[in-house]
């Protein structure tokens, strides 16, 4: 029996055998190889490879399908429950949302996807919500701010990419312990890579907004990104972020949440330019006042 599939447009632009691999679960990747050297498995009459990049309109024949082999199945997976707190604060922190994607105004203490002693995250949220939903980036559990969800494959693999060539820009505002010996500068900083064998260099700009003699207000534009990337700039600057358990020695702070937040996003898709900011934390903007801090958050 033969069998077409048409791509559509959320399909595209992914290898042959992942789309291969999402119709029918229960393929192998040696079965995909295989069909594909027979020539049981073709795109637009054409034998290809496996790695080949589908796109709109293309139609892939499956000249030996019978329901048996190509099945389909979904994985049951423990669902978490999601209660209605987490549902509103989800909810009340969407900015921005079309048919594509999505982009929230992550709070405080919730983790960005799942890990040890991790219950409940963004992720299982968005999970809850739709199985096609994806995170693209990721922000450390404790940090605030701008964080983008796409919706289908394509835009996951279209913001994918974005940040990958480094064409979305993303500015960070800080509160740090201290002031940096220069107004402003890019830090290029080796760090450790997870398994910790090896150093990755990173690459941030900074920029001093304003400061008093104790704390200052700093804008960071991370050109790479790497886990604690910006709390270790700030460390190796002499000015640790407030609030920050890990890097910041100073035990007069450590009852203030960290002072991170993902404060703008910019970047265009097609002829659309896009443009974001956060509504900065109740503590944070507290925190400038109290220490009276001047900001204008209009010139970021």
């Amino acid at each position: 029996m033969i069998k077409i599939y048409k791509i559509n447009e959320i399909s595209e632009d992914q290898r042959l055998d992942k789309y291969l691999k999402r119709q029918f679960s229960n393929l192998t990747q040696s079965f995909i190889e295989k069909n594909l050297r027979k020539k049981n498995i073709l795109v637009n009459d054409k034998t290809i490879k496996s790695n080949f990049i589908v796109k709109k309109n293309d139609l892939i024949k499956i000249k030996n399908y019978n329901e048996n082999t190509y099945q389909r199945f979904v994985i049951k997976k423990t669902e978490k429950k999601v209660n209605k707190i987490l549902k509103k604060n989800f909810e009340n922190s969407i900015l921005y949302e079309n048919e594509n994607f999505l982009v929230i105004d992550k709070w405080f203490g919730i983790a960005t996807q799942g890990g040890t002693n991790v219950n409940i995250s963004i992720d299982t949220i968005i999970k809850s919500i739709s199985p096609n939903y994806n995170l693209v980036h990721r922000l450390d559990k404790e940090t605030t701010g701008l964080l983008i969800i796409a919706k289908n494959l394509k835009y996951t693999k279209i913001f994918g990419d974005l940040f990958k060539t480094q064409k979305l820009k993303k500015i960070y505002l800080a509160l740090c312990a201290g002031k940096p010996r220069m107004k402003e500068s890019f830090v290029d900083l080796l760090i450790n890579s997870k398994d910790k064998t090896k150093k990755i260099k990173t690459n941030t700009f900074y920029k001093l907004i304003s400061n008093n003699q104790k704390n200052s207000l700093i804008q960071f534009e991370p050109k790479t990104g790497k886990k604690h990337q910006l709390r270790l700039v700030a460390k190796n600057l002499g000015c640790p972020i407030v609030g920050d358990l890990k890097y910041n020695l100073n035990k007069s702070k450590q009852k203030e949440n960290l002072k991170l937040n993902a404060f703008k996003l910019e970047f265009v898709i097609g002829k659309d330019k896009y443009s974001f900011k956060s509504r900065l934390p109740k503590d944070f903007v507290d925190f400038l006042i109290s220490n009276k801090i001047k900001f204008n958050f209009n010139i970021i």
